[in-house]
């Protein structure tokens, strides 16, 4: 079939498509065989790969412990989704409707934290949430506590990690499927006498979907995969399932169960993108 599909191709695309073949043959599809062959290998005496075919990996998967991680994966990147699209949507739509002078300045404001390195902004967040960061110092001065929050290495810390680095992937698909929402809708549903509430709820929200799916992808699956967060922010004690898999390719030297770990985790995020896509767009697939 690729091969009939490359025929009816012009030349100069032609090109451009065997290129872009070649480069996920050998950048996505062969490390990923590479990573499957490990998986089905056992675990050497002193860690690495022993080449002897073994299903007991995916066994282990099965460990209550296992399901209890993944749970817990799926709540913090869930969670993390949800608020995200109730943050990014104001904003989105704040920047979607801004003149093109604000709405330069106001994108760059979205953009300015991909300009640090995700790791320092990670950082930034301990020294604000630390028993005397700066949070809590505010607290304090103000009279509001008496004596520091526990505040870092929590549920709360990891969950405001997930949401702030992730935010942005949330905000610009949203401002993308919001300027494509033509203003005289919103005017004619003012015109029928609809309220704001109305007319978001009636105009703006549906036809914002295509914006509410692509950010919900892009924040979710990194979420659900995340360690550098909960490893910095929850100390390693809020164990998700990336922080799981850093640690057995890192610290325990179980090459294939984390090998195993990371295709359960990619066959777990193509059966919820499949769901969310039936759920979606199941009138336009077949």
């Amino acid at each position: 079939m690729i091969h009939l599909f490359s025929h009816s191709l012009p030349l100069s695309v032609k090109y451009l498509f065997w290129g872009a073949s070649f480069f996920l043959l050998l950048f996505f599809f062969l490390p990923l065989l590479v990573v499957l062959g490990v998986s089905l290998a056992s675990r050497g005496l002193y860690g690495g790969v022993e080449w002897i075919a073994t299903l007991d990996n995916y066994r282990r998967l099965a460990d209550p412990l296992m399901g209890i991680i993944f749970f817990r994966s799926l709540i913090f990147a869930s969670l993390a989704t949800i608020v995200c699209a109730v943050i990014g949507f104001p904003l989105a739509y704040m920047v979607a409707r801004a003149s093109p002078r604000w709405q330069l300045l106001l994108l760059t404001l979205v953009m300015i934290p991909f300009w640090t390195n995700f790791l320092v902004r990670t950082y930034a967040w301990i020294l604000l949430l630390r028993a005397d960061g700066l949070v809590n110092a505010f607290l304090i001065w103000f009279g509001i506590q008496s004596e520091p929050l526990s505040l870092l290495f929590t549920d709360f810390a990891v969950a405001l990690g997930l949401i702030y680095g992730y935010l942005p992937f949330m905000v610009l698909p949203l401002i993308v499927a919001i300027e494509r929402i033509s203003p005289h809708l919103e005017e004619a549903a003012y015109d029928l006498y609809a309220s704001v509430g109305a007319m978001f709820r009636h105009v703006v929200l549906p036809l914002s979907k295509p914006g509410f799916v692509a950010g919900g992808v892009l924040v979710f699956i990194p979420s659900l995969g995340a360690f550098i967060t909960p490893y910095l922010l929850g100390g390693g004690q809020k164990m998700m399932i990336g922080t799981l898999i850093q640690q057995e390719f890192l610290v325990s030297r179980d090459w294939p169960f984390g090998s195993a770990l990371s295709f359960a985790l990619m066959g777990t995020a193509l059966i919820l993108w499949f769901l969310v896509s039936r759920t979606s767009f199941g009138k336009s697939l077949p």
